[in-house]
């Protein structure tokens, strides 16, 4: 079983299901004591700004502020650096706990041994 787990959503509230998915695994995974690293890009990149995530609304799912509390409890949130600048999102506008960095770093952390990578 894999140590870590390096998740990439690159979907929001344009694929509410797959963004879900996404968020519900890191949680879980960190839950169950997991190291998580979850990837914020494309349109995910949104739920890096306070309140963005309350906005997000699917049935049945649980709710992304709580699962972002979640992930970031017991992990790690990193917005992309080329999508907060698509998006002109600095360090200075986004939640707490959040880190930017770029592919770099997301590609280090997923050849890391014993680390699983997925890509929502």
């Amino acid at each position: 079983m894999a140590k870590k787990l390096v998740i990439k959503v690159t979907a929001g509230a344009d694929a509410p299901e797959r963004c879900s998915q996404a968020f519900t695994v890191a949680a879980v995974a960190a839950a169950s004591g997991v190291e998580v690293s979850l990837w914020l890009t494309g349109e995910s990149s949104w739920f890096a700004l306070p309140g963005r995530a309350a906005e997000f609304e699917l049935p049945h799912a649980a709710p992304l502020p709580d699962l972002i509390e979640s992930i970031q409890a017991a992990g790690r949130i990193t917005l992309c650096t080329q999508c907060a600048a698509r998006r002109e999102i600095t360090e200075k506008d986004v939640i707490g706990g959040v880190r930017i960095a770029g592919a770099q770093v997301f590609v280090s952390e997923a050849m890391t041994e014993g680390t699983q990578a997925l890509v929502y």
